[in-house]
C-alpha cells in the first residue's frame, strides 16, 4: 500500500474515533442532566408539601384562636347583661325610693304646717292665761319675776353664805396640804451638800523654811502677793501652814493657785509672782467656764452662747449669806422642776427659771444696780424667754404677776431655809468689807483697793502718774475722814495708801 492510502485510512480511523467520543460524551451529559433534575424536582415537590402542611397547622390555629375569641366575646356580653340587669333594677329601686321621699316630704310639710298652727294656738291660749294672771295679781311679768328672785334669794342668801364659806374653807385646806405635801416630797427627792463658805484658805507648806522664802528679803515677795490679788497671807506659828485671808473667793482662788505654783517652782521673786499670779488668773478663767458647763450638763440646758456660760461659772465663787450661790441655783433650779412636774406645769421652762434666777449676782459687784435688774438685762441681752426673765426680775417682789415667779421663789425659799445653809453674819461682813472699799474707789487717782485683816485695814494702790507723794498724804487723810463719817465701825481702820513707780525698758 501507498503511504498516500495509509494517510487516508489513519485519518479515516481518526475521524471515527472523534466522532465515536463525541457521541459518547453528549449521551453522558445528557444523562447527568436528567439525573440532576429529578433531584431538583423532588425537592420541590417536598418543599410543597411541607408548605401546605405548614399552611394547614396555620389555619387551624388561626380558627381555634377565633373560636377562642368568639367564647371570650360571648362571655363579656353575657357579663355586659347580667351588669346592665342589675344597674336597671337598682335604677328602678331609687327611682321608687325617690318617689317614696317626695311623699314623706309632702307628708312632713302637712304635718309641719299642722304643729305650727297648734303651737299658734297654744301661744294664744298661753297669752290669755297670763293676761287673766296678770288682772288677777295685778303685776306684770318683769315685776312678777323680779319679786320672785328677790323672795329666793332673801330665803336663801344665809344657806348660799354657808355653802361658800364651808367651800372656801374646804378648798383652802386642800389646797394647803396639797402644796404642803409637794413641798415635802420635791425636798425629800432633793438632797444638795451645802459647804460652808469661809473668809480663809489654808495652804500647806513643804517645809517650815518655805515660809521665810514666801516673805522674801525684807518682806518684798508677800508685799508683791498681797499688792497684786489683794489678799491677806497670815504666816503664824502653825507649822507648815499658810492661811490667805480676805471675803472674796475669787481673790482667794487666784492667790491659792499662785501659791501653789511658786511653791512647786522653788524660785519665788517678785518677777515669778507676777508670772504665776497671771497664770492663775487665765486659769481661773478656764476653771469658771468649766464650772458653768457642767452646772448647765446636770440641768440639762444646752446652745447657750460661751459668754453666758462663764457669767454663769462665775457663781461657783459667788456667795450670799455664806451659801454658795451655784450650789444654790442648782437646788432652785432642780425643785422648781420638781414642783412643776406636780402641778402640771411645764418642766424645762420651770428648771431654767428657777437656775436662772439669781444670775445677776454673777456680776452685782462690778455692775450698777440690783441683781435683780442686771439678772433681767443679763438673760434679756442673750435672748432668754421672757418669762424666764421675769422670773430673775420679780423673784424678790411681794406679789409678782406670773404662776411661775411665784413657783421659783417657793424653791427659793426651801434652798434658803435649809439648817445651816444662810448665816446673815457672814453677809453683813462682806457687805461692810465691800463698802469700806468703794468709800476708798471713789477717789480720784485710786487704781486698787483692797481691805484685809478683817476690815481693820485698807490698802490703797494709787496712779504714780496722777499723784505725787504729797497728794499721796493728802488722800490718806480724806479717805481716813470719809470712813469716820460716813461708815460705822469697830475700833480703828488703819488707811495705807501705796504710791509705786515702775520703769521698765527693753535692751534689744
Amino acid at each position: 500500500m501507498s503511504p498516500i492510502g495509509t494517510i487516508a485510512i489513519t485519518l479515516a480511523g481518526l475521524g471515527a474515533g472523534l466522532l465515536a467520543g463525541y457521541i459518547l460524551r453528549k449521551y453522558v451529559s445528557q444523562a447527568q442532566a436528567n439525573t440532576v433534575e429529578a433531584v431538583a424536582e423532588k425537592k420541590l415537590m417536598e418543599a410543597k408539601n411541607k408548605e401546605q402542611e405548614v399552611l394547614l397547622q396555620a389555619k387551624e390555629k388561626a380558627i381555634k384562636i377565633i373560636d377562642e375569641a368568639k367564647k371570650e366575646e360571648d362571655a363579656r356580653r353575657q357579663e355586659l347583661r347580667q351588669i346592665q340587669a342589675r344597674l336597671e333594677q337598682r335604677e328602678n329601686m331609687f327611682d321608687k325610693k325617690l318617689l317614696d321621699f317626695e311623699d314623706d316630704k309632702t307628708k312632713l310639710s302637712q304635718e309641719r304646717e299642722q304643729i305650727k298652727t297648734i303651737k299658734e294656738k297654744i301661744q294664744e291660749i298661753q297669752q290669755e292665761a297670763i293676761k287673766k294672771l296678770q288682772a288677777v295679781a295685778g303685776l306684770s311679768p318683769e315685776a312678777a319675776k323680779q319679786l320672785l328672785l328677790q323672795k329666793i334669794e332673801e330665803d336663801s342668801r344665809h344657806d348660799l353664805m354657808a355653802h361658800v364659806l364651808k367651800f372656801e374653807k374646804d378648798g383652802h385646806e386642800e389646797l394647803e396640804n396639797r402644796a404642803q405635801d409637794i413641798m415635802v416630797c420635791c425636798m425629800q427627792r432633793t438632797a444638795s451638800s451645802h459647804a460652808t463658805e469661809t473668809t480663809s484658805t489654808a495652804i500647806t507648806l513643804p517645809s517650815e523654811d518655805m515660809k521665810g522664802r514666801i516673805i522674801g528679803k525684807e518682806g518684798r515677795n508677800i508685799k508683791t502677793i498681797e499688792k497684786m490679788t489683794g489678799c491677806e497671807l497670815i504666816i503664824d506659828e502653825t507649822p507648815d501652814l499658810l492661811l490667805i485671808s480676805s471675803f472674796s473667793p475669787i481673790r482667794r482662788r487666784v492667790c491659792q493657785l499662785a501659791l501653789e505654783k511658786l511653791i512647786k517652782d522653788g524660785r519665788i521673786q517678785p518677777t515669778k509672782i507676777e508670772e504665776y499670779i497671771e497664770e492663775a488668773k487665765k486659769e481661773l478663767a478656764i476653771d469658771i467656764k468649766k464650772a458653768g458647763e457642767e452646772a448647765l450638763h446636770k440641768m440639762g440646758i444646752v446652745g447657750l452662747d460661751p459668754k453666758l456660760v462663764s457669767i454663769v461659772g462665775r457663781l461657783k465663787y459667788r456667795t450670799s449669806y455664806g451659801q454658795n450661790v451655784l450650789m444654790h441655783s442648782l437646788e432652785v433650779g432642780t425643785l422648781a422642776g420638781l414642783m412643776a412636774a406636780e402641778v402640771g406645769m411645764d418642766v424645762a421652762k420651770a428648771k431654767r427659771a428657777g437656775f436662772f434666777h439669781d444670775i445677776g449676782k454673777a456680776v452685782d459687784h462690778e455692775t450698777e444696780g440690783t441683781h435683780t435688774q442686771i439678772g433681767y438685762t443679763i438673760l434679756k441681752k442673750f435672748s432668754a424667754d421672757e418669762d424666764i426673765a421675769q422670773v430673775a426680775l420679780t423673784h424678790h417682789d411681794t406679789n409678782p404677776p406670773l404662776l411661775l415667779t411665784k413657783l421659783v421663789m417657793a424653791a427659793d425659799a426651801i434652798s434658803a431655809s435649809r439648817v445651816g445653809a444662810r448665816r446673815d453674819t457672814y453677809e453683813q461682813y462682806v457687805a461692810r468689807l465691800e463698802e469700806l472699799e468703794k468709800t476708798a474707789k471713789d477717789f480720784p487717782g485710786v487704781d486698787k483697793v483692797y481691805a484685809i485683816q478683817a476690815g481693820r485695814e485698807i490698802r490703797v494702790f494709787v496712779n504714780p502718774s496722777e499723784m505725787d507723794d504729797y497728794q499721796s498724804y493728802n488722800l490718806a487723810k480724806d479717805i481716813a475722814r470719809k470712813i469716820e463719817s460716813e461708815l460705822q465701825y469697830p475700833g480703828e481702820i488703819k488707811v495705807n495708801v501705796i504710791r509705786e513707780t515702775r520703769v521698765i525698758e527693753y535692751a534689744k
